[in-house]
């Protein structure tokens, strides 16, 4: 049984637990010739560098990439950054733990974010859509898949059921900007946002881990997705062909540049709305995942390698560094409640996910939210297009 996770260890803290192991190397110093086992070790709330320094050579050969091993050792800071020295290492049988412990998983209900995807599937007028996006997701084949995997390898929602709340997420965003944008097509727009990332189903494995399928390395999944896609067409009948191509398009088109490994790009204004918003929401996925990451320091996180930079833990900035500071005393603070919301103002459509120790707290307890990032759905279609007759303003 699992006693001790990553987000709470502490320097100086001995712990005995288990961890997942993630990678596997013997190293040797150019310097002194001294060799040591180096250890990357996972679990739910975490990832953390290992070290065992003597004795390790027997030990090395009785277990393997992405096997879980109970480890006893101490916590220790380098460079800022905590680590363990390990003592001992023995690998677990799959009777002594659960391996849910290892693989961290998005906080929202699985079941109610597909019940929010299906709801605003059957809102759409257009019905070729409507129906092309229903047979992807009433698949039997696909929706276990889109339940459970992750949206990428570690850049943005690289966790399981990430990919799903990627797109529910994103289904709030394109009705926002499709409502306030009257040209775009807002059921084109949900149709890309479905099936945009849907390669990702079979370029990634996640079973004790996340990692690249064989077929994901040699193709991608702008490429397995597209193929995917393009067969459920065929199988509508009479589908329209131009209406098909626009929807290949959107798929082909989403990384925004040939240099992000879009083979097309974004032609339509559907197709450039959908990038756009994707990447916005990839961004603020990684953004969230590195404040919410322990490491680094108390004002700036560690590097985030896709986004090029440490972030500034602002929240002290909020309140003059005091959390409970607020300048009406009869209102608590929040900072990540705007203004307009306690001003008679339109309710946000998605709830914020934790974040910091509350996120740490709930995926070591397992607990996961009620709701969705879309907690209600209203409809997809945009607003008819006003009587410019009488609305000069539009």
């Amino acid at each position: 049984m699992k006693t001790h996770y990553i987000c709470d260890l502490q320097d100086g803290q001995g712990i005995a637990t288990l961890f997942l192991v993630r990678e596997k190397e013997i190293r040797t110093s150019s310097r002194s010739g001294k060799s040591w086992l180096e250890l990357d070790l996972v679990d739910r709330t975490g990832r953390i560098s290992a070290k065992m320094w003597d004795n390790f050579a027997l030990i090395a050969v009785t277990f393997e990439r992405d096997d879980v091993v109970h480890v006893r050792g101490r916590v220790k800071l380098y460079n800022g950054q905590k680590e363990l020295m390990l003592e001992q290492i023995i690998p677990a049988v799959e009777r002594d733990y659960d391996l849910a412990d290892f693989l961290a998983h998005t906080k929202y209900d699985v079941e109610k974010l597909y019940a929010d995807l299906r709801a605003a599937i059957a809102a759409m007028r257009n019905p070729w859509l409507k129906r092309l996006l229903a047979s992807v997701v009433d698949d039997p084949e696909i929706a276990p898949k889109l339940k459970r995997a992750p949206a990428a390898m570690t850049m943005h929602h690289a966790f399981i059921g990430g990919l799903l709340e990627h797109i529910v997420g994103l289904v709030a965003l394109g009705r926002a900007v499709a409502e306030h944008y009257r040209e775009l097509d807002a059921d084109l727009v949900l149709t890309g946002i479905v099936l945009h990332d849907l390669g990702k189903i079979d370029e990634l494995c996640y079973g004790r881990g996340i990692d690249y399928t064989t077929q994901g390395r040699l193709l991608g999944h702008i490429t397995i997705g597209a193929a995917m896609v393009r067969e459920k067409i065929r199988a509508i009948p009479h589908f329209p062909a131009q209406l098909g191509m626009l929807v290949e398009h959107l798929i082909l088109s989403h990384h925004g540049s040939y240099e992000f490994g879009s083979p097309s790009l974004p032609q339509t204004r559907e197709a450039v709305a959908l990038h756009f918003l994707d990447d916005m929401d990839s961004k603020m996925g990684a953004i969230r995942a590195t404040l919410d990451s322990a490491e680094g320091n108390a004002d700036w996180t560690a590097r985030n390698p896709s986004l090029r930079r440490s972030l500034l833990r602002t929240e002290k900035f909020y309140t003059g560094e005091d959390p409970n500071a607020c300048a009406d005393p009869n209102v608590a603070y929040d900072a990540a409640s705007p203004a307009w919301a306690s001003q008679g103002g339109p309710e946000p459509s998605a709830q914020k996910p934790a974040s910091g120790t509350v996120a740490r707290t709930a995926a070591v307890s397992g607990e996961q939210s009620e709701t969705s990032p879309q907690t209600t759905f209203t409809g997809f279609a945009p607003r008819p297009a006003p009587d410019k007759k009488n609305d000069e303003s539009a």
